[in-house]
Formats: structure tokens, C-alpha cells, sequence
């Protein structure tokens, strides 16, 4: 194995997980950046609840994408749909940076539209990679796969990292001028709303350059890196089709079977099966999990420690998703109790 092979290869992982870091990170910075945003928008602290009813609409853009790959094969193509896709995230962030903080009257009453609107197109967004990004790896390795769910993980640690930086949530008790009563008294932080848009705007950048480049190096005449050793890969199970039993069939084996396929064939296994519906509902309960049920109760949980116990524990919680997928990339468990026992492991 040549070293302009081992680097090439690991030049493709990290642009690959700089890629897979512009999937979520603008709506898990948006998230982050509410202690800071609701002291000066008019939607006070109800503007969580309005931004989880505009992430919720935003799934109207992978619905889109779902019912347009059903109804019209091959007409959507996933590469000028990510270019679409970044430019308009790479656009509304850079008029979140300069507009956000304005408002405008609304029957008599303030509201952030610019903010409001712009989040949406944010959630459309991050919604619609869901179904977008994926199959364009499908182009690669199933290696480098995993190195895309890296990336995801990177979406919501590093705006973690940022609002660590910016020092959100930090306060001191004052002594009250009447009685032994405290005060709060919220710091300031060390850089503004603006400025953390800004470097969203760059993290946003930093992953469209990413998939310029990963365009670049896959239309050269030299095949995609790792390109050779996947056809090495083909009889692993990695590289086979969502099945239960017998042995696996991959498209290179179909579209070329062998001179014993010709005399033998397998029988056809449907998609709905007991084995898959199971993996289906093991992976709801897992995401509902992490995305639902535990984020709804953190904060309860873990302020009466002090708001930066809340913040360590977001940030520490983010960190174990690209750790684990970095561990699948060397240790796979394929045993259902054992993937049961994961999924059940936040409770």
C-alpha cells in the first residue's frame, strides 16, 4: 500500500467529515445560541416553542425529495440538490448574521419575523440533507460512510464548543440592597449573537468547500480513493443489501454472477420482514431517545447543578456521537440483543 494512497485516503475521510458537518449545524447552533438570542428578541423564551414548529415544517423538504425519487426515478439529482442546498443554507445564514435582531409590527405587536423566517429556511434545510447527502455517499466505500455519521456528530459538537467559548449561560449572585436576598446577574458574553452567526456562516463554508472538493477528486480518471479496495470489500456484509436470511446478494454480484449463480439462485426476500421491522423500531426508540425525550429533560436535570453543568453535559453528550461512530469503524456489532442493549443504553 503506497503512502500517496494512504494519504489520498485519509485527505477523503476528513473531507468527508467536513462535508457531513454542514448537515445539522445550523439548526443545532440555533439551538445553542437561544440563551443569548431571547434577551433581545420579543418572543422572549417562548421562541423554543416556535422553533420547534418551524423544524417540524421543515421536514416538508425531504417529504419533497422522498415523494420525487418514488414518482419520478432519476429525474432529482442528489449533486445539484446539495448545491441548492448549501447555497441556500450558505445565503440565510449570512442574512441571519445581519438581521437577525430585527423585528417588525404585527397587528400591534413585535415580532422577529427576519429571525423567524430564516430558522425556517435553516430547518428545510437540515431536513431535506436527511435524504440527500446520504445517497451521494453511496458513491464511495462503506467506509467512509461511517466517517459521514463522524461528521454529523461534528454538527452538534462544534456549536457546542462555540457557545462553551462565547460563555452562555454564566452568572453571578448578587447580594440585594434589602435583606439577605440574592440576585442573578447574567455576564456578558464574550462574543456577540452576530459574531457566533458569523462563524456558523464560515462552518457552513468550510463544509460546501468540502463537497467541491470531493466533486473534484471523484470526476478525476483516477477512481475515488479506497475505490479499489471496495471491490475487495464486495463479499463482506457491509456491502450487501438490508436482508435476513441466506446468503447476500450485491449489485456487482447481480449484474455479473459468477458461473455458479447461472446454476443456482436465491430465493427473493422481501423488505418487510420480522428482522428488519424490528432493526426499524429499534431505531425510532433510539432516536426519539436521543432526540426527543432525553434533550426535553436536561436541562431539568442538570440545572439545579448550575448552568454550566448543563452546558458540560450537552457538550459531553454531543461528543459520544462521533466517538461511537469512530469506534464502529473498527469494532461492528451485528448481534440484535447487542444493538437492543446499545439503543436501550441512554435510559
Amino acid at each position: 500500500m503506497s503512502s500517496s494512497w494512504i494519504s489520498r485516503s485519509l485527505a477523503t475521510h476528513v473531507l468527508v467529515a467536513l462535508f457531513g458537518m454542514g448537515s445539522w449545524v445550523s439548526i443545532n447552533s440555533l439551538w445553542v445560541e437561544l440563551p443569548v438570542v431571547v434577551k433581545s428578541l420579543p418572543e422572549g423564551w417562548n421562541l423554543p416553542a416556535y422553533l420547534s414548529v418551524l423544524i417540524a415544517l421543515g421536514n416538508v423538504g425531504s417529504v419533497s425529495v422522498t415523494l420525487t425519487h418514488h414518482f419520478a426515478p432519476g429525474w432529482l439529482k442528489e449533486r445539484w440538490l446539495i448545491h441548492a442546498i448549501q447555497l441556500l443554507a450558505v445565503g440565510a445564514t449570512l442574512f441571519l448574521a445581519l438581521f437577525w435582531h430585527r423585528t417588525v409590527a404585527i397587528a400591534g405587536v413585535e415580532h422577529s419575523l427576519a429571525y423567524l423566517v430564516l430558522a425556517f429556511l435553516l430547518a428545510l434545510v437540515c431536513c431535506t440533507s436527511n435524504v440527500s447527502f446520504l445517497p451521494f455517499m453511496y458513491q464511495f466505500p462503506p467506509l467512509f460512510v461511517r466517517t459521514f455519521f463522524i461528521g454529523q456528530g461534528l454538527s452538534a459538537l462544534l456549536p457546542c464548543v462555540l457557545a462553551l467559548g462565547q460563555g452562555v449561560g454564566q452568572l453571578q449572585c448578587l447580594n440585594g440592597t434589602h435583606g439577605n436576598a440574592s440576585q442573578p446577574h447574567y455576564l456578558e458574553e464574550n462574543f456577540s449573537a452576530t459574531t457566533f452567526f458569523w462563524l456558523l456562516l464560515g462552518l457552513l463554508g468550510i463544509s460546501a468547500s468540502a463537497f467541491l472538493a470531493l466533486l473534484f477528486w471523484h470526476r478525476e480518471g483516477d477512481p475515488s480513493p479506497g475505490k479499489s479496495s471496495s471491490q475487495e470489500s464486495v463479499a463482506s456484509e457491509e456491502s450487501f443489501p438490508l436482508q435476513t436470511d441466506g446468503a447476500p446478494t450485491s449489485d456487482s454480484a447481480v449484474e455479473n454472477p459468477g458461473p455458479e449463480a447461472s446454476s443456482t439462485k436465491l430465493p427473493a426476500t422481501g423488505f418487510w420482514t420480522r428482522r428488519n421491522i424490528y432493526l426499524l423500531v429499534l431505531l425510532g426508540v433510539s432516536s426519539a431517545l436521543t432526540n426527543g425525550v432525553l434533550p426535553s429533560v436536561q436541562s431539568y436535570s442538570c440545572l439545579p447543578y448550575g448552568g454550566m453543568a448543563y452546558h458540560l453535559s450537552v457538550v459531553l453528550s454531543n461528543i459520544a456521537n462521533p466517538v461511537a461512530c469512530f469506534v464502529a469503524m473498527f469494532l461492528l456489532c451485528r448481534s440484535s440483543l447487542g444493538s437492543c442493549s446499545w439503543a436501550s443504553s441512554p435510559t
